[in-house]
């Protein structure tokens, strides 16, 4: 059985931002992008734009009733992928995931985002202990 989970105030037609794979105790997070709170596109730098998206993810593990710690593998996909981008993304996951077990990871360069002003995506596969 799946269990949606979304944090209050994330509400996307459609589509959870998590779901908890009931059973096999596997968190699966939709695409997150940096958003504030309000869900809007964060425009002031790429970094704001990654913090924001590492915040969205914080608040949805949250309300799976999980952390960081427990993300076992994250996905990225970005557009206009340059070498500084990945050092601006790796500057601020490190702030955010397990240093001592960093998660498994994927960088994909794709064309293009739903919104222009995006820049990076990201999804996590989490483990509840």
């Amino acid at each position: 059985m799946l269990q949606a989970v979304n944090p209050p105030g994330a509400a996307w037609p459609g589509v959870s931002t998590g779901i908890i794979a009931e059973g096999s105790r596997i968190f699966l997070s939709s695409g997150h992008v940096g958003v504030d709170e309000a869900g809007e596109i964060v425009t002031t730098s790429v970094e704001d734009q990654i913090v924001a998206l590492f915040e969205g993810l914080r608040r949805t593990l949250k309300a799976a009733g999980l952390d960081f710690e427990h993300v076992a593998r994250t996905t990225y996909y970005v557009t206009q992928y340059e070498p500084e981008l990945l050092d601006i993304l790796r500057k601020v996951r490190s702030k955010y995931l397990n240093q001592s077990t960093p998660p498994a990871s994927v960088l994909v360069g794709v064309s293009a985002l739903y919104d222009p002003r995006l820049r990076i995506e990201a999804e996590v596969t989490a483990v509840f202990p």
